[in-house]
């Protein structure tokens, strides 16, 4: 498929990480530009519970609720200049951003042990990928040598960044869902939007 054409709901939209990238794996990625070499590192997907990170697998964030604004926040400050009746705007200093993501929280999928769990808070940096999708792929695999399958079957556009999951927030709810607040660092700047033809 090509990237998103029309205007749509964002309902199969997904945020994954690529478990088997930390530390210096990821170092030569910084700058990378081929749509390849960011899609090959989500070549297979695995479980949370159970599943044995190996080169190129990924373990998907389920269950998300709510998806945080992607990209880089803008660097502007306003500075009020005397006897004007606007202030004026100036590029302040860019700051790092961070990404939330609001997700019903299921403990298992979190709990010590599990990939996503072992994720958190652990200082090293993965490689994540936010694909933007309006409709169900037949999976969510993006390895750009795979052919058109996976992701590839339904229009898509995907981004990708090096970042770490610094913390995991528990909100307990009396009356619904109980949920949960993911904050990832973003390290790297963001890369795409790229898409599996």
């Amino acid at each position: 498929m090509t990237q998103i054409t029309t205007i749509g709901a964002g309902l199969f939209t997904d945020m994954s990480i690529a478990v088997a990238s930390p530390a210096n794996a990821t170092s030569t990625l910084g700058g990378a530009t081929l749509p390849a070499t960011w899609m090959d590192l989500f070549a297979s997907e695995i479980e949370s519970v159970g599943g044995t990170p190996a080169t190129d697998t990924f373990v998907r964030v389920k269950n998300v609720r709510e998806f945080p604004s992607i990209g880089t926040p803008p660097n502007i400050v306003n500075v009020p200049v005397y006897g004007q009746s606007q202030s004026q705007q100036i590029q302040g200093q860019s700051d790092a951003p961070s990404v939330e993501l609001s997700v019903n929280f299921v403990a298992a999928d979190w709990a010590d042990g599990t990939v996503l769990g072992g994720l958190v808070g652990n200082s090293l940096p993965y490689v994540f990928r936010f694909a933007l999708m309006n409709s169900e792929p037949d999976s969510y695999e993006s390895d750009a040598i795979g052919g058109p399958g996976g992701i590839g079957s339904v229009p898509n556009s995907m981004y990708f960044w090096i970042g770490k999951v610094e913390a995991l927030l528990l909100n307990p709810q009396l009356t619904d869902a109980n949920t949960a607040t993911i904050t990832m660092s973003v390290q790297s700047a963001f890369y795409g939007a790229f898409t599996i033809q």
